[in-house]
């Protein structure tokens, strides 16, 4: 059977893979060095993205612009997100997170942390310019996003027979380039056509199942609580039988990847 694109992340890396041991400098730092591995699940270097699984122990990183718009679920651990001025963003073990390209912060954490997470670094090196009342971190909650639902007039990124179904969105987060879209969504059960994914996708699912089957025929089955990522052009159709609900990242690209 050909190798799966789409990718479910695990806690631990991929099963006899495991975790790499990152390499780190001390002037990245103000704490003293702590211990940092990882696993790259996915990785577009010519369009500056970047998918995987990474733990690090207590420390605090030197202010600076943060490196890349990055989204994020803490699975262990908490941290704090301290901005230019003092003020200070506690996302905690569960919570669900993104930080804007270019922000003055810094990442502070007692205990060990780990996170799934994707980041997109624009590969021309311009950083965006930050607005200064602009937060240093959004934490996404499911309970102010339901109140900020609105309903779609179109199932994007699906294409759908018969009548479209139900489906809203709260919007969170959208990037100076607005090629990365953060937020939640929710949907009545559909089944999507076998085309291909007209974006990249990091999904979060929270409520419901989804099968996606991919053109060689693997269907890969989500619930509540899974993480996982479909690359764009990835040709596949989307299934539920229920109503869903996703935190996501979405990044649109100019031309479809491989």
């Amino acid at each position: 059977m050909p190798k799966s694109k789409i990718i479910t992340l695990k806690t631990n890396g991929p099963e006899g893979v495991g975790l790499s041991k990152l390499k780190l400098e001390q002037e990245d730092f103000q704490s003293g060095l702590p211990e940092q591995s990882w696993h790259i699940y996915f990785e577009d270097e010519a369009f500056g993205l970047t998918v995987g699984v990474w733990t690090t122990t207590s420390m605090q990183e030197r202010f600076g612009p943060y490196p890349g718009d990055e989204f994020m679920c803490i699975l262990e651990g908490n941290v704090t997100i301290v901005g230019k001025d003092g003020r200070e963003t506690l996302i905690k073990e569960g919570e669900t997170f993104c930080v804007q390209n270019g922000m003055p912060v810094s990442w502070k954490q007692e205990g060990f942390l780990r996170k799934f997470f994707i980041t997109y670094n624009r590969t021309d090196g311009i950083l965006p310019k930050i607005n200064p009342d602009a937060k240093d971190a959004f934490v996404l909650n499911q309970d102010t996003l339901s109140n900020a639902l609105q309903e779609l007039d179109t199932p994007f990124p699906f294409e759908t027979s018969g009548k479209a179904p139900s489906q809203s969105d709260a919007p969170v987060f959208v990037n100076d380039t607005e090629n990365v879209h953060v937020g939640m969504w929710e949907s009545a059960p559909f089944e999507s056509a076998m085309k291909p994914f007209p974006c990249s996708e990091f999904v979060q699912l929270l409520d419901g199942e989804i099968s996606i089957t991919e053109q060689s025929g693997q269907t890969h089955s989500f619930g509540p609580g899974d993480v996982f990522f479909i690359p764009v052009g990835t040709i596949c159709s989307w299934k539920t039988k229920a109503p869903v609900r996703k935190f996501y990242c979405m990044l649109t690209h100019d031309q479809e990847g491989t």
